[in-house]
């Protein structure tokens, strides 16, 4: 993956338009974060590498919003009822680490 710098300081590539490094993005942080709401996703790179990336608040709401318990995950599992899946534990004792 090419990348270069354009006209406004950005770092572009072919495959993400939305990639800066970290010196324009500290340069230019109210830019990264208007374009993080209007455009999406903006990768943060150094030395070419991807190092952060900055959205906008709705969707990191939206990401890492909560569905569901704990019990409702492992209810949901397509692991469960196998019969093959057959744990045993001693019953003479606690687990390890339960007091």
């Amino acid at each position: 993956m090419t990348s270069m710098t354009n006209v406004t300081g950005r770092a572009t590539t072919s495959a993400d338009a939305d990639t800066w490094t970290v010196a324009t993005a500290k340069a230019h942080f109210s830019a990264v974060l208007a374009r993080a709401r209007t455009h999406g996703p903006q990768l943060i790179t150094r030395n070419g590498q991807a190092a952060a990336v900055i959205v906008a608040t709705e969707e990191w709401e939206r990401k890492t919003r909560r569905s569901g318990s704990l019990a409702d995950f492992f209810a949901a599992s397509p692991l469960r009822g196998v019969p093959e899946l057959v744990l045993d534990r001693r019953q003479d004792r606690p687990p390890e680490g339960v007091v």
